[in-house]
């Protein structure tokens, strides 16, 4: 699975593969395979990344269009 959409919001964000790899505290070149769908992305990566862009695993997967992060679990 190739995930343009982190690769769309991260440039939307004007920010580079290896600024979102120093905010997840991981490698570019893996980072950069998650982008080019070479390796999946683990779920705790995919929540931060979601995080990071203040958007939803599911969109950042393509379950839904809604680019809105859903609200925070009490």
């Amino acid at each position: 699975m190739k995930y343009d959409r982190i690769k769309d919001l991260r440039e939307d964000a004007d920010m580079t593969q290896q600024q979102i790899a120093d905010k997840l505290f991981i490698n570019r070149r893996t980072y950069s395979s998650y982008e080019l769908g070479i390796r999946g992305i683990p779920t705790e990566i995919l929540s931060a990344i979601a995080d990071i862009y203040d958007t939803s695993t599911d969109y950042l997967i393509g379950r839904t269009d809604v680019k809105k992060a859903y609200p925070k679990a009490k």
